[in-house]
């Protein structure tokens, strides 16, 4: 198993390069006026711009300005985003964790009710369960996002008259958050809500990510569901199976112990590209929600075409499926015993 790590994180190397070779390529296509007001950090600076052109080397052939890039970025030093007024690295620290709050509770929701109800689907095949799971997913997978989240709102803030608000706390709870007797411990708000022992602002951050919370779920559950569903039908198919029922062993047996375990391993995979997509910010639901997290910055970055907000987003998006991506080849291998014996064969 140590051996199978460690190639995969020597694997890891050509495609951080390559990632980052993208990334920096992109900036290529502006100027290098435009590329040096990454590191303006107000207006009075604009005149600065040919210095800081000849100090980061803007003009220079495209590797000597990657290398040097590649230092900054190793440094800490994304540029300056407009749009939070700080350092960019600083900004994605701090929306962050409003967007781990949403992915907190949505992606646990997203698996285990995809989990359960594709395996179900698949143990009662073309039965009526089946056939109600089938086109509950069909129906979800076809929801637009946008537009499940605007009904959403129409209904439970609009006719319903702030019943369910956009935003992550209220007029009156953002004021106490943000007191001297309310510690930051994390800056979730559930979390420092339960760390502070504080009911109300933790029943109003709840009230703050149902929507969202539901407008996510609705169309990866219908996806994770349909992947569990094909992966379970194929598992039970598979000798080992025909055998554990040869044995005597009752149908939950069959399922809940032999059948499901490896029906698990390709939504292991898309769980956990999901996790990092969450955790990236999903762009369009933060936005409808005026939910300011990650993926409402990158947005209000990209419209006011803060060109250092937008590439930090990408780099640490690129960086995050990356990580992910070597947690769940770990995973394999306590899932798939065959993964280890490659390796050890190899």
């Amino acid at each position: 198993m140590r051996a199978y790590i460690f190639r995969r994180l020597l694997l890891l190397v050509p495609v951080l390069i390559g990632v980052t070779l993208f990334i920096y390529g992109i900036t290529m296509f502006f100027s290098p006026i435009q590329r040096a007001t990454l590191y303006v950090t107000s207006i009075r600076q604009l005149t600065a711009l040919p210095a800081i052109i000849e100090q980061y080397g803007l003009d220079q052939p495209f590797f000597v300005q990657y290398a040097r890039w590649i230092g900054e970025v190793l440094t800490g030093n994304l540029g300056w985003s407009n749009v939070a007024g700080m350092p960019v690295w600083d900004a994605i620290w701090h929306f962050l964790p409003a967007t781990l709050e949403l992915a907190m509770f949505a992606t646990p929701l997203i698996i285990l009710v995809g989990i359960v109800l594709g395996s179900q689907a698949a143990a009662h095949k073309d039965k009526p369960l089946d056939h109600g799971t089938r086109v509950a997913a069909i129906v979800g997978w076809s929801l637009p996002t946008f537009w499940l989240g605007l009904l959403l709102m129409m209904i439970f803030y609009g006719y319903f008259r702030g019943l369910l608000p956009p935003g992550r706390l209220s007029i009156q709870m953002d004021m106490v958050v943000n007191s001297a007797e309310f510690v930051r411990y994390t800056h979730i708000n559930t979390l420092d809500a339960i760390l502070n022992l504080n009911g109300p602002v933790f029943l109003d951050a709840l009230r703050h990510l149902v929507l969202p919370v539901i407008t996510l779920s609705v169309v990866n559950v219908a996806f994770i569901m349909r992947l569990m569903r094909s992966s379970m039908l194929e598992s039970l198919g598979k000798g080992y199976v025909l055998t554990a029922r040869a044995k005597g062993l009752s149908e939950r047996v069959v399922v809940n112990k032999h059948a499901r375990r490896n029906a698990l391993i390709p939504v292991i995979t898309v769980s956990g590209y999901l996790l990092a997509a969450l955790a990236n910010g999903v762009v369009i639901t933060e936005t409808i929600f005026n939910y300011k997290g990650i993926g409402w910055w990158a947005w209000q970055s990209a419209v006011r075409l803060d060109i250092a907000s937008v590439l930090g987003f990408a780099l640490f998006n690129a960086f995050l499926f990356v990580l992910v991506n070597l947690v769940v080849d770990i995973l394999y291998t306590r899932v798939d015993p065959r993964v280890r014996l490659g390796a050890a064969v190899q």
